[in-house]
């Protein structure tokens, strides 16, 4: 497979779903840039996660965050119009491993300040971008262009990752920090 292929050099994309090329900046190929940022972005938390200890719900956080990855590309396959589907239980297993952090922190009682470490920092900007991709999805939504069950995976994908925040901070012991206002 080439590099490049010079064929986008016009503005102009082909996706699977499409039998002629659209534009790069189509409501379909801005969803599929976010979820490649956002997929990139756990990419890196996952390289950053290597030399993180600690388990969640006894497994590795870079695996975690690999499949993670995974399911992201799948999403990103059912945007693209592949006949692909996200695995229903992939949801359920996401609140599993939420529900199993929350029984480790203490209640949270304000917003708080992000980058407690450089691992936390960079979840929580994935937390972000991950919530972008939610409000381009339903940007999106007048098009028809949301298969069934990726709003409630980015949801609670979201919620996964102020989680691993939240846990990762708890266990190198550094303090969640509130702001000012």
């Amino acid at each position: 497979m080439a590099l490049f292929t010079g064929k986008g050099d016009d503005g102009k994309t082909l996706l699977l779903s499409a039998e002629e090329r659209v534009s790069k900046a189509s409501c379909q190929t801005e969803v599929l840039g976010v979820l490649d940022e956002v997929n990139t972005l756990i990419g890196v938390c996952k390289a950053k996660s290597r030399n993180f200890t600690y388990t969640v719900n006894s497994s590795q956080l870079a695996d975690i965050l690999e499949d993670i990855q995974q399911d992201l590309f799948t999403i990103q396959a059912v945007t693209a119009g592949s006949p692909k589907s996200l695995n229903a239980d992939r949801i359920e297993e996401l609140e599993v491993v939420i529900s199993g952090i929350e029984k480790e922190l203490p209640p949270i009682k304000s917003f708080l300040l992000s980058g407690g470490t450089e691992l936390s920092g960079l979840l929580d900007y994935a937390r972000a971008v991950v919530r972008r991709a939610e409000r381009v999805f339903v940007g999106c939504a007048g098009a028809g262009n949301i298969p069934e069950g990726i709003l409630k995976y980015l949801n609670r994908l979201s919620s996964l990752l102020y989680a691993l925040v939240r846990f990762v901070n708890h266990v190198q012991d550094v303090e969640e920090v509130p702001p000012s206002y």
